[in-house]
C-alpha cells in the first residue's frame, strides 16, 4: 500500500459525461479507499468548436459535487485553478490527459506545483484522432513537466517515449466497467429495446465519430442477409446525414439507430441484447467500449489498429477484423455466426470475470506504488 496521505486528482468527473468521466469516477472511488483524496474537475471542458455533441453533462445530478475550478478556453482561470491545487497541499498530483488542447493548462500546473509534489498523468490518448497544428508543441510542453506517465496501451506508451525518451512509464490494462450492472436475459433486453428477439444482433455502441468506422460497418451490414440486425446506440459527433444516407441505402433494413447519449441505467439493455459488438475503428489507442464488453461477457470484433488488439487473443476473448473492406467484413461476420464462435468466447469471458478481483482497486494501487518509486527517486537525486 502507498505511503501517500494527501493526493489531489484532477479529471473530467460527474456531472460531465462520457468515457473519461466514467473511467475517472471509478478510479476515484478506489483511490479514496487508499489515501486522503481531494478531487477537482472542470467548470467548462471544451469550447464549442471542439465539442460537436448535444451536451457535455449528465441529466442526473451527481452523487458527489466536486469543486469545478477551470475553464479550458479561459486561460486566466488556469491561475485560479493552480491556487486551488496548491491549497490541497498534495504529495501526489494525478491528472487525466486525452487531448492536446489541455497541454498548456496541465503543463502550467505541473510546472508551478511544489517541486516535492510528484506529478503523474494518466494518458488515454496522446496523438489525437483528428490532428491539429498545435498537437506536437502542446504535447511536448505537457510531457516536460510531469514525473511519470500511466498508459493504457503499448501504442500510447510508444508515442510518449518518442516525444520524451527519458519518460518514466507504467503500462496498465484498462479495468472492466462494473457500474452499468450485470448481464440481463437476452430476450428481456431485446423486448425493452423493441428489437427483433430472433435475429443475430450486432452492436455498435458509443459516441459516433468519423474515425470509429460506423460508415464501414453500415456498408458491410448491407451485404448481410435479413437474419441479421444492427443496433447502433450513441450520439453523433459530426455529420449525422452521412449515416442516415447509408441507412436509407442499405439493402438490409434491420437497423435500429438510437441517436443520443445512453444513460447509465440503460446501458445493460444494449450489451445484453447483442450477440457481438463490432469496433471497426480506423484509428485507436484503447477502448472503454471493449472494457464494457468484458463486463457483460460480450464478444467483440475489433480492427487491428493502435492498442485495440493488445488484449485480444483471437477466438478466446474476442476476434480481429482481418480485412477492412465492407465485403470482407460481412463475410467474416457471417462466418463467425455460422461456426457459432461467439458462444465459446462468451464462456471464456464469463470464467475470466469470475476469477477477477476488483480491477479498479488493483489499478489504483499500482498507480500509487508507481508514484512512490518516483518519489523515492526524486529524494535520492
Amino acid at each position: 500500500m502507498s505511503d501517500h496521505k494527501n493526493v489531489t486528482f484532477f479529471s473530467a468527473l460527474p456531472p460531465f459525461r462520457g468515457g473519461i468521466a466514467q473511467f475517472s469516477e471509478q478510479l476515484r472511488l478506489s483511490l479514496v479507499k487508499m489515501c486522503k483524496l481531494q478531487a477537482f474537475t472542470f467548470r467548462h471542458q471544451y469550447p464549442s468548436f471542439l465539442f460537436p455533441g448535444q451536451s457535455q453533462f449528465e441529466d442526473q445530478k451527481p452523487k458527489v459535487a466536486f469543486p469545478r475550478i477551470v475553464s479550458t478556453f479561459r486561460p486566466w482561470t488556469y491561475y485560479l485553478a493552480l491556487r486551488a491545487l496548491k491549497k490541497s497541499k498534495a504529495e501526489l498530483f494525478i491528472t487525466s490527459y486525452w487531448m492536446s488542447f489541455f497541454g498548456p493548462m496541465m503543463g502550467y500546473w505541473a510546472r508551478f506545483l511544489p517541486r516535492k509534489t510528484v506529478k503523474i498523468a494518466i494518458i488515454h490518448n496522446l496523438i489525437p484522432h483528428e490532428k491539429r497544428f498545435f498537437d506536437q508543441a502542446f504535447n511536448r510542453f505537457f510531457l516536460r513537466h510531469y514525473d511519470g506517465f500511466v498508459l493504457l496501451s503499448e501504442s500510447v506508451e510508444q508515442s510518449v517515449l518518442e516525444c520524451k525518451p527519458s519518460a518514466e512509464t507504467l503500462l496498465l490494462k484498462h479495468p472492466s466497467y462494473q457500474q452499468f450492472g450485470v448481464k440481463l436475459d437476452e430476450g428481456f433486453a431485446r423486448q425493452k429495446l423493441g428489437v427483433d428477439p430472433s435475429k443475430k444482433t450486432l452492436l455498435f455502441f458509443g459516441l459516433i465519430r468519423d474515425y470509429k468506422g460506423l460508415d464501414l460497418l453500415l456498408e458491410a451490414f448491407s451485404e448481410l442477409d435479413e437474419s441479421f440486425q444492427l443496433l447502433i446506440a450513441g450520439e453523433v459527433y459530426g455529420e449525422r446525414n452521412v449515416y442516415e444516407t447509408l441507412i436509407q441505402q442499405s439493402i438490409n433494413k434491420q437497423i435500429y439507430f438510437v441517436d443520443h447519449f445512453i444513460p447509465t441505467e440503460e446501458v445493460a439493455y444494449y450489451f445484453s441484447a447483442a450477440d457481438i459488438c463490432v469496433l471497426p475503428y480506423r484509428s485507436a489507442t484503447q477502448s472503454g467500449i471493449k472494457a464494457m464488453c468484458d463486463a457483460f461477457q460480450l464478444p467483440v470484433l475489433v480492427s487491428q489498429v493502435g492498442g485495440l488488439t493488445e488484449e485480444i487473443t483471437e477466438n478466446k476473448n474476442g476476434f480481429l477484423i482481418h480485412d477492412m473492406s465492407p465485403e470482407a467484413l460481412a463475410s467474416q461476420i457471417t462466418l463467425l455466426f455460422a461456426e457459432n464462435r461467439m458462444e465459446n468466447v462468451s464462456k471464456n469471458l464469463q470464467i475470466q470475470s469470475e476469477k477477477k478481483e476488483n480491477e479498479w482497486d488493483q489499478f489504483a494501487e499500482s498507480v500509487l506504488k508507481f508514484a512512490d518509486l518516483i518519489q523515492q527517486s526524486k529524494k535520492s537525486n
